[in-house]
């Protein structure tokens, strides 16, 4: 059933999302300020009697032998008469010629397009997703707020209908199409409650392959999701050369999630107190117990306190399984203050975070204490591998390394961004297997090292803060669980290797990122960045001729 939504015929829509009103149409009962009829009554008399003098004057020229063409002023005056009420006339009798000329070349030179009904139809005609006129009855309820567009899941039972209706409503609403937004061919029950609310639709990311990636003697084909050109082709060209190098060869440092809230005191002796209570290493099993009963699959590792006047902020690290496990990890700090609460009844929890986890912000002490997991990854390419396939010298890359990766970063004050790019590869992955990706931002958390050994080249990066999960939010939706299931770490694993999934693909993302790593600063070693970009992330339908010139 087509949906339209008409406009009012003086409105028009512009290329700027704003209403642009279009000049009301010309009458010729607007000539002159007078009633209608005395304004037809005038254009018509003075008709007759222009021409009926213009008839005489000719007559007489005639029998006088006088030229037509040589005219006084009472016969030029009576000619204007004649061509002005002649256009009144025509357009009075309804002839659209005269309008359509007058408004085409008034418009013409302000670039105004003024479209008839038919082209209004077409511009304005949103397509709708409806199938019956209950849809229809439910989509104005949510236009006029009896209905909650929040609620359409629960009072329709169909996730799928629900996004349509609540589609169709969002375009009426906002007059603007969502045409190009894909709605069908999704599986909205499996985000309900969990990963996306009040959906219209999915966006589609194109996922790339690099690899194989050969990491600890096994190879991976490492799935990438990006609009990023160049980003899969030189993360591959990275993986070539760790291959024929031998491979790379990852280590896991810590795994451990953590959360801090900001609790108050009345005092700084009391907050010192409940600080010397959660560091004291004999309440510490207790304390464990307490954080574990809400989840079999979350286990406190350690607390740290930081403090600051009588606010009190302790750091719990956690192990996770094969979950990111924010989620648990704050289900099992809430078990633990709800405990301390009872032996400070004075407390008073102001926040379940309290920004010193830190969860999605650069922090100097995720980059130092670390959070999630935390990698090192290397790999020792061989000269020859630098030069034939890398184009670059290893004098080059690490006088570029220390130059860019370590003084320019430094110049810039950075926190955590000793890297060319990590952060590009760290994204594409996340995107790919489900993970959150706003925790790109500690996540990329990465200083890269690049030594000469000899004629070869040891590269290597560290990177503290991997927050990655193989269960759990995004990582179920049937895309990103196939991901996964490429490189080998879908789902949850064996008891006996509770968590090794997810550590698994801790250990792949520091890989992909040595392969990007290496990648990058050889094309900027090579002076071959720019020519890459300009061959490959350039879009020939959005250049003409003319600039394609000694491309």
């Amino acid at each position: 059933m087509d949906i339209r939504r008409r406009l009012p015929s003086r409105e028009l829509p512009a290329q700027n999302d704003d209403v642009v009103t279009a000049p009301p149409p010309r009458r010729g009962s607007d000539a002159l300020p007078l009633p209608l009829y005395l304004t037809n009554f005038f254009f018509t008399f003075l008709f007759a009697a222009t021409v009926y003098f213009l008839l005489i004057r000719w007559g007489e020229k005639i029998s006088t032998s006088t030229p037509l063409h040589v005219v006084n002023l009472s016969e030029l005056l009576s000619l204007i008469g004649v061509i002005a009420s002649c256009i009144y006339l025509i357009g009075f009798l309804g002839v659209d010629f005269a309008q359509s000329v007058f408004l085409r070349s008034s418009s013409s030179s302000d670039d105004v397009w003024i479209p008839n009904d038919d082209e209004i139809d077409r511009l304005v005609k949103i397509e709708s997703d409806l199938t019956s006129e209950e849809d229809e009855a439910i989509v104005k309820s949510v236009i006029d707020g009896a209905t909650s567009s929040h609620s359409l899941e629960t009072k329709l039972g169909d996730c799928k209908r629900a996004a349509a209706i609540r589609r169709e409503a969002v375009q009426r609403m906002t007059g603007k199409s969502l045409t190009g937004l894909p709605l069908d061919g999704f599986d909205y029950d499996s985000i309900l409650g969990q990963c996306c609310e009040m959906p219209v639709g999915y966006v589609q990311i194109p996922v790339g392959i690099a690899g194989p990636l050969l990491l600890d003697g096994k190879e991976y084909s490492v799935p990438m999701a990006t609009t990023e050109g160049c980003l899969v082709a030189s993360t591959n060209r990275g993986c070539k050369a760790i291959h024929l190098s031998g491979g790379a060869f990852s280590f896991l440092m810590k795994d451990a999630m953590t959360r801090a809230p900001v609790v108050k005191f009345p005092s700084v002796k009391r907050a010192a107190r409940a600080m010397f209570y959660l560091q004291d290493p004999a309440n510490f099993e207790r304390l464990s117990l307490i954080f574990s009963k809400s989840s079999r699959f979350a286990w406190l590792q350690s607390i740290t306190c930081s403090i600051s006047g009588r606010n009190l902020y302790p750091r719990f690290a956690c192990g996770t399984g094969d979950a990111m496990g924010m989620n648990m990890v704050s289900k099992g700090v809430q078990n633990v203050l709800d405990f301390v609460k009872t032996m400070f009844p004075d407390m008073v929890v102001i926040g379940i975070s309290g920004n010193c986890c830190s969860d999605k912000k650069a922090s100097a002490i995720n980059w130092i204490q670390g959070r999630g997991k935390h990698v090192v990854c290397e790999a020792l390419i061989k000269g020859g591998i630098v030069r034939n396939v890398l184009k670059t010298t290893v004098e080059d890359l690490v006088e570029l390394h220390v130059l860019k990766n370590l003084t320019g970063s430094a110049m810039a004050g950075s926190l955590g961004g000793f890297n060319a790019h990590a952060s590009n590869i760290v994204s594409a992955v996340f995107i790919a297997t489900g993970q959150d990706p706003a925790q790109n931002v500690e996540s990329s958390h990465c200083i890269t090292q690049f030594e000469a050994e000899g004629d070869d080249l040891h590269i290597s990066v560290s990177m503290p803060c991997i927050e990655v999960g193989t269960v759990g939010g995004g990582t179920q939706l049937a895309s990103q669980s196939a991901c996964l299931n490429l490189l080998g770490v879908k789902g949850s694993s064996d008891k006996e290797k509770a968590g090794s999934n997810a550590r698994q693909l801790a250990r792949i993302v520091a890989g992909s990122v040595l392969a990007g790593e290496l990648s990058l600063m050889s094309a900027i070693a090579s002076g071959q960045l720019v020519k890459s970009h300009m061959k490959y992330n350039r879009s020939s339908r959005d250049i003409g001729p003319s600039s394609q010139v000694n491309r």
